[in-house]
């Protein structure tokens, strides 16, 4: 079937936010130790004891922003235990994930190292759940004050004398479920308490982030906007793409075509869970001062036989490659209101953009799809008129087709099309106002296997490729894409 285009490049939408590119790692199995902290001792090659070829691997993707400590872990975190003489820290269980010591080695001082090694900014999750406002007040002074002071001369102490620059602050985590079981008035109430103490030291500004909504709870929303909306910069939303239901979720691997639409249409869901939540905050914020944050999105599987399950540790596939491509095809079109997104998680939990096992590191389908949209960060938004076809499977349907464009300061175009179906090619007729192009280059990742993943054995099985199937004739550009697809085209 041919699908005919059209894109606006004269006529901006707004502009795409690098922070849609954000990324997440939690004190969660095996993503921070081993997965980005081996400590200095260890004989796979590091700087400060953070792994070298996963930094390398990271600042590729060009990542703005990563959020840490958790996630659930985040409330129940006590950040003086993960300061001073590593082999002084206190030892604890982590309750949440997996039941193991959590030995408090990489702490605020090593974090702050990781985002100088990965050129990003540091985002901060505070503890409201198990935390008094103290412990949280002392933390920002600690991190951000420049002066005489306990906290400041604390940090000197630890060998810090100038403080950090820390912009993104989430008061709490999940308030509704793990981070403390809470009411929206109740949590609302708290968010005004405990952010009045997270205070702007010298020139720092913190962007104070809200515990917003699970998913579809609206009310949540309502409540928080409508109490505290004036207090806050921002208000996440966390919601996983979960084919089957979270008490009996699927495994990763070795699915049938229903598993594939069905994730297909769930990671669509994100549209609708933007539109809703947007049209509330609108209500309240008709300027959008406040930005919704997607500090959690990815998908979550079975995790690995064998695995701690605790770890959520789960393969990655070409299906998880689609459902990166939607997603951030959803945050550019929404991203007047979606100030920021990270992806859960960075490396060896979820889905992971990495993952590891001893000295060894692969790159999975999810990693090669950010590396791909990363030409969209910044650029201004484009308006893409299409109808797309209908992809059907068991009497349901979906939109076949995911486009978004943008262009960049020097004027070329991108444009990033996911083909969701798992049977059908698309032919693509592209025209395009405002813009004369020479010539076209992409690149596409598929493969003829829907569970398609990298091992450490194959690393290479899904990798983008150059893409060869797109042509400019009279200004018209003609695109056959070929069933289960990501392709991202440059024109200029």
């Amino acid at each position: 079937m041919t699908v005919n285009l059209r894109i606006n490049a004269d006529v901006p939408v707004h502009r795409i936010s690098k922070y849609l590119y954000g990324h997440f790692a939690e004190h969660l199995g095996r993503c921070i130790y081993e997965g980005l902290w081996v400590g200095e001792d260890s004989p796979v090659p590091n700087t400060d004891g953070i792994r070298n070829d996963v930094v390398s691997a990271l600042k590729e993707l060009k990542i703005p922003v990563l959020r840490w400590p958790g996630g659930c872990f985040a409330d129940e975190y006590h950040w003086k235990d993960g300061i001073g003489r590593p082999e002084e820290r206190k030892r604890m269980i982590n309750t949440h994930w997996g039941g193991v010591v959590e030995d408090n080695r990489f702490g605020t001082h090593e974090f702050f190292r990781l985002c100088e090694l990965l050129e990003c900014e540091p985002y901060i999750c505070g503890n409201v759940g198990s935390g008094t406002v103290q412990e949280m007040a002392e933390w920002v002074e600690y991190m951000t004050f420049d002066g005489e002071s306990p906290m400041a001369a604390l940090r000197e102490e630890n060998g810090q004398k100038e403080p950090w620059k820390l912009k993104y602050f989430g008061v709490g985590n999940e308030n509704w479920g793990c981070g403390g079981n809470m009411r929206p008035e109740y949590y609302s109430d708290l968010y005004r308490r405990y952010q009045t103490y997270a205070r702007n030291y010298g020139d720092n500004r913190l962007y104070k982030v809200a515990g917003g909504a699970n998913i579809d709870d609206y009310h949540w929303t309502e409540v928080l906007m409508r109490e505290s909306g004036r207090f806050m910069d921002g208000l996440s939303l966390h919601y996983y793409t979960i084919p089957g239901s979270w008490e009996e979720k699927r495994s990763a691997l070795g699915f049938e075509a229903d598993e594939w639409f069905e994730t297909m249409k769930k990671s669509l869901y994100m549209d609708e869970l933007i539109t809703r939540h947007s049209a509330i905050m609108d209500q309240y914020d008709p300027e959008r001062r406040v930005g919704l944050i997607i500090d959690e999105w990815g998908t979550w599987f079975l995790s690995e036989p064998g695995t701690n399950p605790g770890f959520l540790y789960q393969q990655n596939t070409l299906r998880d490659a689609l459902v990166a491509g939607i997603h951030l095809n959803i945050f550019q079109k929404h991203s007047g209101r979606v100030h920021m997104a990270n992806l859960a998680q960075m490396v060896n939990v979820l889905q992971a953009l990495i993952l590891t096992e001893g000295e060894q590191m692969l790159l999975t389908p999810t990693y090669h799809v950010l590396n791909m949209y990363k030409v969209h960060q910044d650029n201004d938004l484009l308006e893409v008129a299409y109808d797309s076809p209908v992809y059907s499977l068991g009497g349901d349907q979906i939109p076949q087709l995911s486009v978004t464009a943008s262009r960049d300061e020097a004027g070329k175009l991108y444009v990033s099309i996911c083909n969701l179906s798992h049977v059908d090619g698309a032919c693509l007729k592209v025209a395009v106002d405002g813009l004369q192009a020479g010539s076209v280059t992409g690149q596409i990742l598929t493969h003829k296997d829907l569970d398609a993943h990298n091992t450490f054995q194959s690393p290479d099985n899904v990798a983008p490729v150059p893409y060869n199937g797109a042509t400019l004739k009279d200004g018209l550009l003609t695109c056959e894409l070929p069933p289960a697809c990501v392709a991202v085209l440059t024109l200029e």
